[in-house]
């Protein structure tokens, strides 16, 4: 009765988890109110709705400004050109996270330079941002990963010494505190995404905060084609922008997501703390990662675990997966890898030339000889990713979770 899934045995789980992304009639109204107003695109920007949304967003986090944009990944290039990031200008970031953290310095004819991450988080490692700093070096990209947050009072401390600009990737973390700051808020940029996977989704989007005026009106004129209208023209330059303004619809589902934001984020939390506790006391050897105490709201994106193959009769993680998926339960371990390592970002020195001199031929070929071990060590032996809908159920869901853990580790020996 207890025999693997895997080998034909019944799995533990045979329902689907909940359904994601949520919504209920908060979202529907917003929306059919944006409908029958016949305003449905971003233009004339702002708009009313994006106002709003960009004021609640911002106060909930603690930031002065809020301003809607087409999605997480250009929210990264806005804030690197508001900031004045020019051709040949590096920006330091972490090698383990999803490739627009590193990808929008590129699209800038700017250079990323990897770092690795602390074992304790799998976020930046502050030590490792000190010792890549050069003279080219202009800003710093920490990554609040997971249900993780990078440690900010390192990060601003090296980036106040060095007059590095700060731009938070926020990416995973919605809703987040660090000391009582909303995640966004404590360096010169917050950048968020609200793609389908995201705590807060209106299926493609993003939001850059800010807390000075400059960079406020920057980011508006940048996100409306460069324009300068009343309201964001108080600075001297003409910016040369793009057209990323996130439609009316979009703004309306993110609405209805912003009422939402504070008990989802209460619930998520919870639920990430029973996980945890039910796990540690029914398995060895696969622990969540510790919050740091000066975590003082937990956001709870994707769950980071540690693997130990010693407690699983010595198979590899991605066996132990395997095994796991069978029973119904479907987790990841390659979620991300290092980012000089992966195929994707192919970006080469013909286009973007600042990157021959760090690079050679191109970021792929430059990155064979990086070596960042603990994500490296994360990404292809430790990391073990529980996805963003299994802590929006019920206690008997992570229970289920638990269970088939449990299950594969008593049989990890036949695994083998």
């Amino acid at each position: 009765m207890d025999k693997l899934a895997l080998f034909g045995g019944t799995k533990v789980r045979s329902t689907p988890f909940t359904p994601w992304p949520q919504f209920d009639d908060r979202e529907r109204k917003y929306v059919m109110d944006a409908l029958e107003s016949r305003r449905w695109g971003g233009y004339p920007f702002p708009s009313p709705r994006a106002l709003e949304f960009g004021r609640r967003f911002a106060e909930y986090h603690g930031a002065r400004y809020g301003i809607p944009a087409a999605n997480g990944t250009v929210t990264l290039e806005i804030a690197l050109r508001a900031a004045g990031i020019k051709a040949g200008d590096e920006v330091i970031v972490p090698c383990y996270t999803f490739m627009a953290t590193a990808s929008c310095a590129v699209h800038l004819n700017a250079v990323p330079v990897f770092t690795d991450v602390e074992a304790r988080s799998w976020c930046m490692d502050p030590a490792g941002v000190e010792a890549a700093i050069t003279p080219k070096t202009k800003a710093i990209i920490p990554v609040h990963l997971g249900h993780q947050m990078t440690d900010m009072d390192r990060i601003l401390e090296i980036a106040k010494r060095h007059g590095l600009v700060v731009i938070e990737d926020c990416a995973h973390s919605h809703g987040g505190q660090w000391r009582g700051k909303g995640v966004g808020s404590m360096g010169d940029f917050g950048s968020f995404s609200f793609q389908s996977s995201k705590l807060m989704t209106s299926g493609e989007g993003g939001a850059i905060l800010c807390n000075d005026d400059t960079y406020r009106a920057k980011v508006m004129s940048l996100v409306n084609c460069g324009r300068k209208e009343p309201g964001y023209d108080g600075f001297d330059e003409q910016l040369f922008g793009w057209n990323f303004r996130l439609s009316e619809l979009q703004i309306a589902v993110l609405m209805g997501q912003m009422d939402r934001l504070d008990e989802v984020t209460r619930k998520r939390a919870e639920m990430l703390a029973y996980f945890r506790e039910t796990l540690h006391a029914n398995v060895a050897g696969l622990r969540v990662l510790d919050t740091d105490p000066r975590v003082t709201r937990q956001h709870a994106y994707q769950t980071l675990m540690r693997f130990d193959s010693a407690a699983f009769a010595g198979i590899h993680r991605d066996r132990f997966l395997q095994a796991l998926e069978a029973e119904g339960v479907d987790l990841d371990g390659t979620f991300y890898v290092p980012l000089y390592q992966i195929p994707i970002f192919n970006a080469r020195s013909d286009e973007w030339p600042a990157l021959r001199e760090r690079y050679g031929e191109g970021i792929l070929e430059g990155g064979r000889s990086i070596s960042c071990p603990v994500a490296e060590k994360a990404a292809y032996e430790e990391a073990v990713w529980m996805h963003y809908p299994h802590l929006s159920g019920s206690r008997a869901d992570v229970d289920d979770i638990v269970t088939a853990i449990a299950k594969v580790q008593r049989h990890a020996a036949e695994l083998a």
